[in-house]
């Protein structure tokens, strides 16, 4: 026999119990502890009525199937309206009883006795195994025990305290409570005190670890706090020099059920400032299902995890070209093991050889290609501007005619919010390549084809981003190296990241540049602070922090739209839409055409120039601003030998 019958069956006795206790005390107490002899023949009759008219109310309300351990105050109502009708069923029967086989009557007073003491028996039955949990918490015999204080005196740590006090192999030992909330301080919640606000957790962590047993741990109870609580807490805790951990938000605890078995290491993700943006899926099932899409980049930071989430809605075929070898291995290996039902296809080859681009589009139709392949970090563009047009640029014009070509339904080209307004080359290299994707719908070819792009900000420990940088920095002692004490960051979680690229897909109509919602931008100086502090170290202490200057080409803030684009309505709150008259298609063409010619000549300045002709508001950094003595531009050289090119990255 299971142990959920056992206990249902001891419910049932229990409850039974409780009945006809109930009626034998009811007498006792009416007749002052001295029944009178001639009672007892009405007492059995009563002892009989109740257990007849009790029990199969109690059994029909389902009493006996509730878990004792998981009362709550809810349940309070729902016993005491039990407990009504009971007793009514029951007295009436007594009533009717009495009437026809004792003409004396009988005492009513002993059925509102029997009433009060049937439920406060019920209610201690039914809590009994909830006053035990909410007591225990000793750990088992030679388990060591870890002090700990829980971070947030409300609901979500009630829960999570009287889940380790139920669950002794977890090995805690909650000892007090710290709340921001002034009017908290002091209060005792479950037999556990609040001992004062996050910002007193140094000093009362030292004045417990002189007085009492030594805190070894801060568990951060705040699942609906924001990205700003949450830091400052994390910051608080830190303070104290013991590691601390959390516990994760209201959407990822809908999904499970034990609260205790989910703290966890504080993430960077937690630092965010925002909470995480959860966008709908429906749709984008819809749209990938049964679908041959091909995702360019595919072995990068953002690209692999695109082939992760496209591989989840069940795509007829997934082809993921990029010409990074042993990172696309991979990610087959990863994907194959994963899904082994995904027809996966691994295709080598650069964006730039548009002969390997027209092989790959012919081996079957294609319905969507999502494009991440790109250079993309700024410093190096700077000084490699024939590599970065050649890639950004005319890999995309590639692309754009092979899917025209081909014929392909939907094309989705990932930009970079260094796009507006842009002060670098690879900024400037991405507007154009916006530009081109939204001009193709109006060319013939690209009439049939639906053509967006979607604006990334930073995104968390992607390749060569700003996160693993500080954390190799901290792992090898420092210091870690900001560029300025003012440089702000629009900051999202790659799943935040490849959500936008997958709704995007769905919601475009063409020529629509998407971005979405990040919130409030980042300082990167508090950033790097914080990730000090996950390590457990002092900012300016353990780890020096060194300010190196702008680099060429950066900005102290990126802008997400211009301001000639218009905002679009959206379904999606999280969502903005952007759209500017796109420039027309052939004019892009023959601006194209000398853009290539300048790549032949070689010609850097040049080129940089031709780009301000195409997009005006972008502002190149000193490096390629052309002396005042020059009024014109040089004549082409003759070609020199053609180095060996640069392979292209994803």
């Amino acid at each position: 026999m299971s142990t959920h019958r056992i206990s249902k069956f001891g419910a049932r006795i229990g409850y039974l119990a409780a009945i006809l206790f109930s009626c034998l005390a009811a007498f006792e107490l009416r007749f002052d502890f001295a029944i009178p002899q001639r009672a007892f023949v009405i007492l059995t009759m009563m002892l009989v009525a109740a257990a007849a008219a009790k029990a199969p109310i109690f059994y029909l309300a389902g009493l006996h199937r509730s878990l004792w351990m998981f009362a709550e105050l809810g349940d309070l109502r729902r016993l005491l309206m039990i407990n009504v009708l009971a007793s009514a069923v029951f007295t009436a029967i007594v009533a009717l009883l009495t009437s026809l086989y004792f003409q004396g009557g009988f005492s009513r007073s002993i059925c509102v006795i029997d009433f009060l003491v049937c439920c406060l028996s019920t209610l201690v039955l039914r809590y009994a195994g909830r006053f035990y949990l909410d007591s225990a918490g000793r750990p088992a015999p030679g388990q060591k025990r870890k002090n700990i204080l829980i971070y947030g005196a409300g609901a979500a740590g009630a829960t999570l305290l009287r889940e380790i006090r139920g669950n002794k192999s977890l090995g805690y030992h909650v000892i007090g409570f710290l709340d921001d909330d002034e009017s908290k301080r002091g209060a005792v919640l479950m037999g556990v005190r609040v001992l004062g606000c996050g910002r007193q957790a140094a000093s009362i962590v030292a004045h417990l670890n002189r007085h009492r047993a030594r805190v070894e741990e801060i568990v951060i109870a705040m699942p609906s706090a924001t990205g700003r609580e949450r830091r400052e807490a994390v910051a608080n805790c830190q303070a104290a020099h013991i590691p601390c951990k959390t516990i994760p938000g209201l959407g990822d605890l809908l999904n499970r059920k034990v609260l205790a078995e989910q703290i966890r290491d504080v993430a960077l993700t937690d630092l965010l400032g925002r909470p995480a943006v959860q966008l709908d899926e429906a749709p984008v099932r819809e749209g990938l299902a049964r679908q041959c899409v091909l995702v360019t980049g595919a072995a990068g930071s953002i690209g692999s995890e695109l082939c992760r989430q496209i591989a989840r809605f069940n795509p007829s075929r997934l082809i993921a070209f990029d010409q990074a070898e042993s990172d696309l291995f991979r990610i087959e290996c990863e994907l194959r093991d994963k899904y082994p039902e995904l027809d996966f296809v691994p295709a080598l080859g650069d964006i730039r050889d548009v002969q390997r681009l027209d092989q790959v589009f012919s081996q079957g139709p294609i319905d969507s290609v999502f494009h991440a392949a790109a250079y993309k970090h700024v410093p190096m563009m700077e000084t490699h501007v024939l590599e970065a047009v050649h890639n950004n640029i005319f890999g995309t014009l590639n692309l754009i005619q092979a899917v025209q070509k081909h014929h392909v339904p939907n094309f989705l080209m990932i930009s970079s919010d260094k796009a507006v307004n842009p002060t670098n080359v690879m900024g400037a290299t991405k507007r154009v390549c916006e530009m081109i994707v939204s001009a193709s719908a109006s060319s013939r070819e690209g009439r049939n084809t639906k053509c967006v792009s979607v604006r990334f900000g930073n995104v968390l420990g992607s390749n060569g981003s700003v996160v693993p940088i500080f954390q190799q920095q901290i792992q090898g002692g420092g210091p870690v190296k900001v560029t300025h004490p003012d440089v702000q960051r629009y900051f999202m979680t790659a799943s935040e990241a490849v959500s936008l690229v997958l709704c995007a897909h769905t919601m475009g109509k063409g020529s629509e540049i998407f971005v979405l919602d990040m919130g409030e931008p980042v300082r990167v100086l508090d950033l790097a602070i914080n990730m000090i502090r996950l390590a457990g170290l002092v900012p300016y202490q353990d780890i020096d922090i060194r300010f190196t200057g702008l680099r060429p080409g950066e900005k102290l803030f990126e802008e997400t739209n211009l301001p000639a684009e218009k905002i679009l309505p959206t379904e999606h709150k999280k969502i903005k839409i952007f759209r500017q008259t796109p420039p027309d298609w052939s004019s892009i063409v023959s601006w194209l055409a000398e853009l290539r010619r300048l790549i032949e000549q070689r010609a850097e300045l040049a080129i940089v120039e031709h780009i301000q002709d195409l997009v005006p508001e972008y502002r190149p950094s000193q490096r390629w601003k052309r002396p005042k003595t020059a009024v014109a531009r040089p004549v082409a050289a003759p070609e020199p030998a053609k180095p060996a090119s640069i392979p292209a990255l994803s």
